[in-house]
């Protein structure tokens, strides 16, 4: 959540109230019904939701719901940058969501003009980079436009580097594949039609999430 509130409660018990810099991180496993609210800060509301999916042999363990506050985040700060870490590790500032399956990086930068941004990368991850705002050159090839809200997907490498062209925020996400099938239906993603459909029929008998 980068501006404006979100309130959350969910089947778990879980409930709370992200505040600008909170983040949420939640795992549905067998199933989680969740209830999301936001409301405006000062006429603005921004934030991310990312989904990450899970491997067939994950996908029926307990949900978990965690809740993180902006300043419990990993924090790198230099003359050049502030790297907050959600997951992954940057510098010696490690995020506080470890040992997931698909090994998730995920940073929110914010990079001064005519500085650049380096990081080590998993040659096996896919990844990608969100432009919140600035100009950005990725890489050393010539790329179109890189500037305001934009997003950047990137190719298989094992290191990054990013220069601001002026002052830029951005996410920098990247994430083991898990290389299984994927069936959706509404909310519900699963690996075949027939869990979707499973899914569906426990969701209306009223059985979906009972732990």
């Amino acid at each position: 959540m980068l501006n404006g509130e979100f309130e959350h409660q969910d089947s778990t018990g879980a409930k709370g109230i992200m505040a600008s810099g909170d983040v949420q991180w939640m795992k549905t496993g067998r199933g989680i019904i969740h209830s999301e609210m936001p409301a405006m800060k000062e006429g603005k509301l921004l934030g991310f939701q990312l989904w990450i999916n899970m491997p067939a042999k994950l996908k029926k363990n307990k949900p978990e719901y965690i809740y993180i506050k902006g300043n419990d985040l990993g924090t790198h700060k230099d003359k050049d940058k502030t790297v907050k870490v959600i997951a992954g590790k940057y510098e010696n500032v490690e995020g506080p969501e470890k040992n997931h399956n698909v090994e998730p990086i995920y940073f929110h930068v914010i990079l001064n003009e005519g500085k650049e941004f380096i990081c080590e990368a998993p040659v096996g991850h896919n990844s990608f980079i969100y432009l919140l705002k600035g100009q950005l050159k990725i890489g050393n090839n010539n790329h179109g436009k890189t500037s305001d809200s934009n997003l950047i997907l990137l190719e298989r490498g094992n290191k990054l580097i990013v220069k601001a062209i002026k002052k830029s925020e951005f996410l920098f996400i990247a994430g083991k594949p898990i290389g299984e099938p994927i069936a959706r239906g509404g909310p519900f993603v699963m690996n075949t039609k027939a869990e979707i459909l499973e899914a569906i029929k426990d969701y209306n008998n009223g059985t979906f999430a009972k732990y």
